[in-house]
């Protein structure tokens, strides 16, 4: 395992103190306002971060919406970043990037949105508080979610649910399209 140090998060900065980093996978979607635009520039935000290193990132895909059928269709990818940072300290600096990007939280289950950064998974560990919950939720039934994380790590089992191979056998792409 990589050692990096456990940051302190004051503001908008993080400084480093010392411990050991966590594997982490992050989803990343996007259905308005030139989507692959907004998952490239949330990926550029997401590295600069204190405590963050990208480990791997996976295609974009092109995926119909959840939910409301009257929006645009989505793009997807997914991430995987070494990181000091606690699941919510990671979880607050994805929600910062939203916000930066113009997301509006209508209360609106599955609307449409510039951009959508989910805490997919978190080393080994499952979390469930009111403001986060991993692994996340339905991560199992989605192929906008598996496929990504199966090309990026094929090995990788979640925790409480199995390997990623397993899942996609059982989750049919329904018109998941891979785009690169």
């Amino acid at each position: 395992m990589l050692s990096l140090p456990v940051p302190m998060v004051e503001k908008n900065t993080v400084t480093l103190s010392g411990a050991v980093a966590q594997k982490a996978y992050i989803g990343l979607g996007s259905n308005l306002a030139d989507p692959a635009k907004q998952i490239r520039s949330a990926t550029q935000k997401i590295r600069r971060f204190d405590g963050v290193r990208e480990f791997a990132f996976s295609s974009l895909y092109h995926s119909s919406p959840m939910g409301p059928q009257d929006q645009p269709d989505y793009i997807n990818a997914v991430m995987s970043v070494n990181t000091s940072l606690s699941a919510i300290a990671l979880l607050h600096c994805l929600q910062e990037i939203e916000n930066v990007h113009g997301r509006i939280r209508t209360g609106q289950r599955w609307g449409a949105r510039t951009l959508d950064l989910d805490l997919l998974i978190y080393g080994e560990q499952k979390i469930d508080q009111i403001e986060l919950t991993v692994p996340h939720v339905g991560i199992a039934e989605r192929a906008f979610v598996l496929y990504p994380l199966f090309e990026i790590s094929p090995e990788l089992v979640i925790p409480g649910l199995g390997s990623v191979s397993a899942l996609i056998a059982q989750c049919p792409r329904e018109g998941l399209v891979k785009l690169d």
